[in-house]
C-alpha cells in the first residue's frame, strides 16, 4: 500500500524532523510550508536523493482554498494522503488583555482552523477507505494552560478534541522543544525550563518526530483518541 504523508509547517523545526523521519519510515511526503521555500525544497531534495519521494508545496493552512489545492497537488503527484500531521502553528507571548482581534483570529485561523481545513480536505478518501491516520501536534500548554500565551494555549487545547470518527486520530503534546520558536525566550529562561524538566534537558525536534512516527505506525494500530506528551516529564 502506498503510504503518503502530508506534514504541515514542515520546512523547519519539529515539522522538518517529522517529515524526515516519516520519509525514512517509507512514506512519500508532502512538505507544506508558508514562507521558507528554500528550506522546504532542500528537504524534499534530500529525501529524494536518499531514495524517497517528496514534494514541497506552499500553502497558508488558514486559507481553505489553498489547502484544497495543496491536497489535490499531493494526490496527483504522490497519491491519496493516508497520514496527516497537523504541525503548522504560530505562537507568541502577549498578555490576554492586550490581544487584538486580528491577533486572536490569526491564532485561531492557523492553529485550529488550519487543522480543520487540512482534515476536511483529506477526510473523504480516508472515510471511503475506512483507513487513515491523523496526528495533531498540540502542546503541554494546551493541557495545562499558559498565562502569557493564552491564545496559543486555547488553540492547542482545542486540537485535543478535534477527532473525526472511523479513522485513527491522536495527539502529540510537545514540551519545551529547542527550536527557533523558543529561542526568543532567551538563554536564561531556556536554562530554567531545562532545569524544570525532570529529564534535565530541552527536547529536540527528533524527540517529537519519534512520537509521531510511533503513532503513525502499525504498532499503534489500536490507539486512537490518545494524547502522548513528549515533554521530558515537564507536566508530571
Amino acid at each position: 500500500m502506498n503510504r503518503v504523508a502530508l506534514v504541515t509547517g514542515a520546512s523547519r523545526g519539529i515539522g522538518r524532523a517529522i517529515a524526515a523521519e516519516l520519509a525514512e519510515a517509507g512514506h512519500a511526503v508532502c512538505i507544506n510550508y508558508l514562507t521558507h521555500r528554500q528550506e522546504a525544497e532542500t528537504l524534499a531534495e534530500k529525501i529524494r536523493n536518499h531514495g524517497g519521494n517528496a514534494i514541497a508545496v506552499q500553502a497558508d493552512v488558514a486559507d481553505r482554498a489553498a489547502v484544497e489545492t495543496m491536497v489535490r497537488t499531493a494526490e496527483a503527484e504522490l497519491g491519496p494522503v493516508s497520514l496527516l500531521v497537523n504541525n503548522a502553528g504560530i505562537a507568541g507571548q502577549i498578555q490576554f488583555q492586550d490581544i487584538t482581534d486580528a491577533q486572536w483570529n490569526r491564532y485561531l485561523g492557523v492553529n485550529l482552523g488550519g487543522a480543520r481545513n487540512t482534515i476536511q480536505a483529506v477526510l473523504p478518501h480516508m472515510l471511503h477507505e475506512k483507513a487513515g491516520c491523523i496526528v495533531n501536534i498540540s502542546s503541554i500548554w494546551g493541557l495545562r494552560g499558559a498565562s502569557c500565551e493564552v491564545a496559543y494555549a486555547c488553540t492547542k487545547a482545542a486540537l485535543v478534541g478535534l477527532a473525526p470518527s472511523h479513522i485513527r486520530v491522536n495527539c502529540v503534546a510537545p514540551g519545551v522543544i529547542n527550536t527557533d520558536m523558543v529561542q526568543v525566550l532567551g538563554q536564561e529562561t531556556l536554562r530554567d525550563l531545562a532545569e524544570q524538566t525532570p529529564l534535565g534537558r530541552l527536547g529536540t525536534p527528533e524527540d517529537v518526530a519519534h512520537a509521531v512516527a510511533f503513532l503513525a505506525s502499525d504498532k499503534a494500530s489500536f490507539l486512537t483518541g490518545q494524547i502522548l506528551a513528549a515533554d521530558g516529564g515537564f507536566i508530571v
